[in-house]
């Protein structure tokens, strides 16, 4: 498994990629492309060199075209900074002649939804090339009615903050490791619970089941009490504020206005037991590509989200700044108080934000992020990790329990407490799926959702003060009915929007189609990329602006200002 884009130096689409391209060199081309656009200025016109944002006032035509020039000039500075850092994977590509380790889905495979190796290597030089010609030729599974989705997606460039190939997030675990076993193990609980109430948890067998065979794992995973999971813990993000509280954000139930329409979040939910997938035959159709043959059958009404079959719904139709759109809507209906305590105009005494600063380019950056943190995620994905995902491996555990090929896992793993459930409810180990289709046809590491998640839940803290205290919070009733008053410990912004974060990245693994490090790993990257937006726009207001002030998903605050990231 390599990084094809930074151990390679080569054209894309005729562009010299940014390896060839020397700090000095570029700066250099755009001071000759300055001192080119000079010729014929008049006398009032701001050089390059002085025209910045923080020139006040208007300018001419000509000036203002400097000025904007040297703002743009200043904030790709990060694309040029001597600060890469290799992306280290897992190697189990090159590891496996049979790539049982690397994502395949669509593409030709044997009874044991393996890949025929000349069209793996027929995708691998087509991700190599970069050329559009090269992957329309990789050959699909006859069975294929779906296409993979969008590899060359990881060429592309971006053209706010940092260059999409710029994140860097740990190597997805071994295929064979200790932590993949209890990730797998985790997966495999999220789907035997997805009809338990998050509410019922501390009191529900299975649950209580899960917690127990979890702890027996030699690597712990997620957060924990006491060095141990435990019901409180379970399935919970990674941030302090997300053992706060109910299980779900207040940013998933709370209702908000959407333009003049007033919307309660009430959803429609997949009937309880409604899996995929829970046969040999149908999980190899799907993973060569074929179109699921059976829908989901929903409820007749729709019900507040209480359960992980219906977060996990959630996330399959949602819209991909859906949340954090919601959520940022939300936040403005609390009032000038919800803001952060930098903004500008929170303190002034004739003037409100709006197009700077306020609702309007809140809802703007909220939403812009995610195109931007997508990119990066199909980056680690496509070019880097190709891991394979739960699905495929619940079909490897299942060919290695009953004799059929030794994969080398370990028994920690198949002689756990929720493959021996699965066996005895299904007859095999297949991870039960939420989906009729199984997952996207893209790698799992990291997850798009989860990248998402934390660029745009990073946008949010920027603007809102994560201090304040959520008035009338609420937690919907075990059956979804209603909503009832939350009467425990006071919510704030920044520790529900983290939870926001981790709800709908641990979403996907509760519906089968990603593992934890997806998830938590996914939002390290969608902040990093963040982050280089907010660098960008610290430096392109009129305002006397003080930056941004936030708290990283690590507990590290930050202030984001002048172009530059401090920590505090």
């Amino acid at each position: 498994m390599t990084d094809t884009k930074t151990e390679n130096e080569k054209q894309v689409g005729g562009v010299e990629g940014p390896t060839d391209v020397s700090r000095r060199g570029f700066l250099q081309g755009a001071g000759a492309l300055a001192a080119a656009t000079t010729v014929g200025a008049g006398s009032a016109l701001v050089t390059p060199e002085a025209a910045s944002a923080e020139v006040l006032g208007p300018l001419n035509r000509r000036s203002r075209q400097f000025s904007a020039y040297r703002v743009r000039q200043r904030a790709a500075r990060v694309l040029v900074e001597p600060n890469i850092v290799e992306q280290p994977c897992s190697g189990d590509e090159d590891l496996y002649a049979d790539r049982r380790a690397s994502f395949f889905k669509t593409l030709p495979q044997n009874s044991l939804g393996e890949v025929d190796a000349n069209a793996y290597q027929a995708f691998l030089d087509a991700l190599e090339s970069g050329n559009p010609a090269d992957m329309d030729a990789v050959p699909l599974s006859p069975e294929a009615d779906r296409r993979l989705a969008n590899p060359l997606a990881s060429y592309a460039y971006e053209m706010t903050g940092g260059d999409a190939h710029s994140s860097r997030i740990p190597a997805a675990p071994a295929f064979t490791s200790d932590f993949q076993a209890v990730e797998m193990a985790e997966v495999y609980w999220q789907a035997l619970t997805r009809d338990i109430p998050f509410g019922e948890y501390g009191t529900d067998a299975t649950v209580a089941a899960a917690v127990a065979d979890l702890n027996a794992f030699s690597s712990s995973i997620g957060p924990t009490e006491g060095g141990n999971i435990t019901a409180g813990t379970l399935f919970r993000g990674e941030t302090p504020g997300d053992l706060i509280g109910p299980y779900l954000s207040q940013f998933l139930w709370l209702g908000f206005n959407y333009g003049p329409t007033p919307i309660e979040q009430r959803y429609f939910r997949p009937v309880n037991g409604d899996d995929f997938m829970l046969d040999v035959n149908e999980w190899l159709s799907i993973q060569r590509g074929a179109a699921p043959a059976t829908p989901i059958t929903f409820e007749g009404s729709p019900r507040f989200l209480h359960d992980g079959r219906g977060l996990g719904e959630w996330v399959h139709g949602d819209v991909s700044f859906q949340a954090y759109l919601n959520a940022a809507l939300i936040m403005l209906g609390f009032g000038g108080s919800a803001l952060s305590d930098r903004n500008p105009y929170k303190t002034s005494t004739n003037q409100g934000g709006f197009v700077t600063f306020g609702a309007a380019q809140i809802v703007d950056l909220v939403t812009k992020v995610a195109g931007v943190a997508l990119k990066t995620a199909w980056y680690h994905k496509w070019l880097v990790h190709r891991r394979l995902r739960p699905e495929v491996f619940g079909a490897r555990v299942e060919f290695q329990r009953n004799g059929t090929k030794d994969y080398g896992l370990g028994m920690e793993l198949l002689n756990s407490d929720s493959v021996t459930r699965l066996v005895n409810a299904n007859g095999n180990a297949l991870l039960p799926m939420a989906f009729p289709e199984g997952s996207p046809t893209h790698p799992a590491y990291p997850a798009g959702h989860a990248a998402i998640a934390g660029a745009c839940c990073t946008v949010l803290k920027a603007f809102f003060n994560e201090s304040f205290v959520i008035p009338a919070p609420v937690e919907a009733a075990n059956d979804g009915s209603v909503l009832n008053n939350w009467g425990g410990a006071d919510l704030t912004l920044g520790n529900e929007i983290n939870k926001l974060a981790a709800n709908i990245s641990l979403g996907r693994d509760i519906a089968g189609v990603h593992y934890r490090t997806d998830g938590i790993d996914g939002i390290s990257s969608g902040e990093q990329v963040a982050i280089d937006m907010l660098r960008d726009y610290s430096i392109a207001y009129a305002e006397n602006a003080d930056g941004f002030e936030l708290t990283r998903f690590d507990g590290q605050r930050i202030l984001i200002s002048g172009g530059e990231v401090t920590n505090l």
